[in-house]
């Protein structure tokens, strides 16, 4: 919890930095920042007084926030302990009145922690490491389309943004005139990011229509997951201040490119900061087909953590730089375990997998706890692949959400490291959004059964 040394701490930056309001906030299951603003004075008090609280239900909360309750998190919404990370504490760089946004952890009453958190969830993998002397290092790129405003975006489809409000239709990857047309907004995210202290690296132009993609540069995983919390919303409140939404959907326009969020990862010893993943001779190590064959063999059954929606599954194997499997191989974007050239410092898996819809704490922990898995149980990867996987039927991945989510709730290793209140919690989210997408009738129900069958 937080001590009085950090509380002084605390005081002094709100201080300087003459902040008036303060946001306090935690990650729920779909990485949709839940909290509270509180005045500064209230704030700190709290702090003194360990009165800074959350009802655990928002770690029960479906995206369209329905509340499921269970053995572990029921109908009395007991109160959650926050403890603020002092390393996340910024200005809201959106805001006309000076305020601050921070990130907590939290607590029970006993003072363990609360096992449905993600943050939670990936500080546990990060554990595992720590305790072999490796610290993992990552590097997400996150790709996502900006669409017009609608005034309902329920009643019809939402269009991509484009210039004085125009359908964007240029397609060109890596466009600079596509960059152009957005020039105000981006300008807006590299100077928001900057207050944020989000790292945020390079920005391209994809293959959809206004579809861009973000890098953000490789560090500790748990810094990394705060900064790509913070970007997806940092995103979205730039985005409406130009007349834009910001979406993150995996595939928001059937027929066109997803929107991924690849995961590079590599693991370094704490001991003299070598990549463990290569020797001195730039050669690949044991370590390193370990935790390319912990992938193969364990996303399948983290498949709902990388791929959390119906919608994920449309981005699977549609063909458009979308992996349909687990194949790896060096400079190859046809698998889903791409292996980039280089040497041994930069040594790396990037995992082509997760979409851009995921919470990032929950998939970088997925994509760390297969890789560590596959190490330490000494298992031997497929044989790289040259040739183009999209159409090999070998070490597919799963096609549909139900399917993956039985796997992943049938997984008893993985249940016992990520804890049984966090596995259980989320399948009965999932499974209620399942249920809830499914008891819509879609456009093809309307079109082909409803006045034919």
């Amino acid at each position: 919890m937080v001590n009085d040394e950090q509380v002084a701490e605390i005081e002094k930056w709100l201080s300087d930095n003459e902040i008036v309001d303060v946001e306090i906030m935690v990650s729920d299951f779909a990485g949709i920042s839940r909290g509270k603003i509180t005045p500064r004075k209230k704030f700190v008090q709290a702090l003194k007084s360990g009165g800074l609280r959350i009802p655990e239900s928002l770690f029960a909360l479906t995206i369209n926030c329905d509340f499921i309750g269970n053995d572990y998190i029921t109908d009395l919404e007991e109160d959650l302990y926050l403890a603020p990370d002092l390393t996340t504490l910024c200005r809201v760089p959106w805001r006309s009145t000076p305020t601050a946004c921070v990130i907590c952890d939290a607590y029970k009453e006993n003072g363990d922690v609360a096992p449905a958190s993600p943050r939670q969830v990936l500080k546990k993998v990060l554990s595992l490491y720590e305790a072999k002397g490796w610290q993992p290092i990552v590097a997400p790129e996150f790709e996502f389309f900006l669409l017009a405003r609608q005034d309902n975006v329920e009643s019809k489809p939402v269009a991509p943004a484009g210039r004085s409000g125009k359908q964007a239709v240029d397609k060109g990857v890596l466009s600079l005139e596509a960059l152009d047309d957005f020039s105000d907004l981006f300008d807006d995210v590299y100077k928001y990011c900057a207050v944020m202290g989000i790292d945020m690296d390079t920005l391209t132009h994809e293959a959809g229509p206004a579809q861009f993609e973000v890098n953000v540069n490789h560090g500790d995983p748990l810094t990394v997951a705060d900064q790509s919390f913070y970007f997806k919303r940092l995103m979205k409140q730039a985005a409406i201040r130009h007349g834009m939404f910001a979406s993150f959907m995996a595939q928001p326009y059937p027929g066109e490119f997803g929107s991924a969020m690849h995961i590079h990862q590599s693991v370094v010893s704490t001991a003299d900061g070598s990549n463990v993943f290569a020797d001195e001779a730039d050669a690949d190590t044991a370590l390193f087909h370990g935790h390319i064959a912990g992938l193969q063999k364990y996303i399948p059954a983290l498949m709902p953590l990388l791929a959390p929606y119906v919608n994920s599954y449309l981005r699977i194997g549609s063909g458009m730089s979308s992996p349909a499997n687990l194949h790896w191989g060096v400079e190859n974007r046809s698998v889903g375990l791409r292996v980039p050239a280089g040497g041994r410092a930069s040594r790396r898996v990037e995992n082509r997998i997760a979409g851009a819809d995921v919470n990032p704490y929950l998939a970088i922990a997925a994509s760390l706890l297969a890789g560590y898995l596959g190490m330490i149980e000494k298992l031997t990867p497929s044989a790289a692949l040259a040739e183009s996987a999209y159409e090999l039927d070998s070490q597919r991945l799963p096609t549909h959400f139900l399917a993956s989510l039985q796997k992943f709730e049938a997984a008893d290793g993985i249940r016992e490291i990520l804890d049984d209140e966090f596995m259980a919690t989320y399948v009965d989210v999932k499974k209620k959004e399942y249920k809830d997408n499914f008891s819509v009738l879609s456009s093809w129900e309307i079109r082909y059964l409803l006045m034919n069958v």
